[in-house]
Parts: structure tokens; C-alpha cells; sequence
């Protein structure tokens, strides 16, 4: 089934004279390297094809390769490929609906179908590793750039291969592109984790100031004025989030930003235990069982948000 699914979008690739590449808004590297990763690998595998990562620019991931842009659209005849991205609300870059020809790669719990087919396992690290996976078996190309990118992205999704979908599969995929391109892990982890000092200080007031309540849940509402005083920025706060990962006292553990331009609030959220994808979902969010986000304006979700996550705690620790 996977090989036959994998061949059928190789297939639309091959047929399609252009291809736009869209991931979710607010990317991780995951999103990004899978988009771009992809993109790169059909420019090898088919030179005269017109192929675009579109999308808002992630400058903090810019080690991952850069985007590109596109004005004129073809509905009927340009193909869509999704990635990391299970509901159409959540598409950055464009409105795939107007879009005849569309195909989604995800590794999301499923949301909601759209275009023609998709490609989903949610019980894989990353959308990365289902594109290194296409890519091996199908006549894609690769090459280090590409590699490195798919490396990256199933480091970072995988939170370096602690989180549970982590297998000897995974382990096997990775070595085989470490080996086949000569992969320099030490360059790509530098990439990917130094950090500037004042991040590594915002770090120590988030773990300083963050509130845990008896049932194990934590969180913390982090002021633009404060990211600022540590010269970070609301990004840089927010991708901290799986620091907080290995603390015996913490279930479950969430950070609120704002972004003042939209006012709008993002939550990102963690967990240990108790399933938190299904309370996401309720307040305008969602993502995996234990690696969720919430975007609202409204003030009032988030008093509802922290009262049920820290009820889901209590049932987790007294079941």
C-alpha cells in the first residue's frame, strides 16, 4: 500500500509541468526541510520542471535553504503538494481549494480530506522521513543538499530521536543517507542548536518564572516586552518549548505568545502522559498527541485551554 501510494504521487509529479510545495503556518523545521527537501529533489529528478516552496519566510531556518515566489497560477493543470499539514485552515502560502490537482503528505493524526489523494502516517517521526522514504522508493533523486535537509527535519521532529515513534526504521533510514552522502552531523547539529546567549538567558526565566500547578501541568504567558529586554524574539521563545521535555514534576507544559501585529495569541504545547491533540482541537488548534498549538484572539481560550489541560493532568496522574 505504501509503495503504490508512493508511486501514484510520483506519478502526478511526473505529469505536472508545475508544482507548487506548501507547508503549515508557523513552520518548524520539519515543515521547511520537508518542502524544500522535496522541491530540490524534483528539480534533480525532472530539470524542466517548474517546482516553487512558497510560503511566509522562516528566517530563523534559513540554514534549511530559502523559498521561493510565484504569482501566476494555473488551477486546472498546476500540481499542489502539502506538507506537514493536516487541515486547509493551517496552509501557508495559498488557497489550495482553488486547485484542481491537489496531494497531501502528512504525518499528522487526521484532520480533515482534501484535494485528490493523500499520503498520511501518523505513526512516523516526520513528514521528512516519509519524503526520504518516497524518495527510496521511487525514481526521485537526492544528493547531500537534500539529505541534509531530510536529516535535519527528522532530528528535529524526532526531538533527537527521544520521541516514541522513533524505531529501528528511523535509525536505518538515517544511516543509510549518513553513510551514502557522508553526512557531517556535527556541522548540521550546530545549524540546527547554537544559539546566541540571549536566548540561553531567555531560556533561564522561562525555567525560572513558569507556573506548575499540583497536577503537573506548567505554563507561561511570555510578554513581548520581556522576549525583547532579553533581545530574542517571540520565535526564538516559542521553539524552547522542548526544553522543558525531562523534568519529573511536569505532565504537561505550555507557552503563550503573542503576536501583536495580528492579536493574536500562539500556544504551543507539550506532554508526557495524557493526550492533549483532542483539548487542542477544541479551541482552534490541534497537531500530535503530545506536541499540540493553539492560535486565538481571544483572551478568554486561554483561561479555558490552562483550566482543562491541568484537569486532563489531574485525570492522567489519579487513572
Amino acid at each position: 500500500m505504501k509503495k503504490e501510494l508512493f508511486k501514484k504521487i510520483y506519478n502526478e509529479i511526473k505529469r505536472s509541468k508545475t508544482i507548487y510545495l506548501v507547508r503549515h503556518i508557523g513552520p518548524d523545521p520539519d515543515a521547511v526541510a520537508s518542502q524544500i527537501a522535496l522541491r530540490e529533489s524534483i528539480k534533480l529528478t525532472f530539470p524542466s520542471k517548474n517546482v516553487y516552496a512558497i510560503g511566509t519566510n522562516a528566517a530563523r531556518f534559513k540554514y534549511l535553504g530559502l523559498l521561493d515566489k510565484a504569482n501566476s497560477f494555473d488551477f486546472d493543470n498546476d500540481l499542489v503538494i502539502t506538507l506537514d499539514v493536516p487541515d486547509v485552515a493551517r496552509i501557508d502560502g495559498l488557497d489550495v481549494k482553488k486547485f484542481k490537482n491537489v496531494i497531501k503528505i502528512d504525518h499528522h493524526p487526521f484532520v480533515e480530506k482534501y484535494g485528490k489523494f493523500e499520503y498520511i502516517d501518523d505513526k512516523n517521526t516526520s513528514t521528512c522521513q516519509i519524503v526520504l522514504e518516497m524518495i527510496i522508493n521511487t525514481r526521485l533523486r537526492c544528493n547531500k543538499f537534500v539529505a541534509e535537509d531530510l536529516f535535519m527535519g527528522i532530528v528535529s521532529d524526532s526531538n533527537r530521536f527521544l520521541f516514541e515513534y522513533t524505531n529501528p526504521f528511523t535509525f536505518d533510514l538515517v544511516s543509510l543517507i549518513i553513510r551514502k552522502y557522508k553526512l557531517d552531523i556535527q556541522e548540521l547539529y550546530k545549524k540546527m542548536y547554537m544559539k546566541p546567549i540571549s536566548e540561553v538567558r531567555l531560556l533561564g526565566y522561562i525555567q525560572s518564572n513558569i507556573k506548575v500547578t499540583k497536577n503537573g501541568f506548567a505554563y507561561i504567558e511570555l510578554e513581548n516586552d520581556i522576549i525583547k529586554s532579553f533581545n530574542a524574539d517571540a520565535a526564538s521563545a516559542s521553539n524552547m518549548i522542548n526544553d522543558l521535555n525531562n523534568i519529573n514534576e511536569i505532565l504537561v507544559w505550555l507557552f503563550i505568545t503573542k503576536d501583536e501585529k495580528k492579536d493574536l495569541y500562539k500556544v504551543n504545547i507539550r506532554s508526557r502522559g495524557p493526550i492533549i491533540n483532542e483539548i487542542a482541537s477544541k479551541y482552534n488548534g490541534g497537531g500530535h498527541k503530545y506536541a499540540s498549538g493553539v492560535r486565538t484572539t481571544d483572551r478568554a481560550v486561554l483561561d479555558k485551554l490552562i483550566e482543562e489541560l491541568d484537569e486532563a493532568c489531574k485525570l492522567f496522574i489519579n487513572k
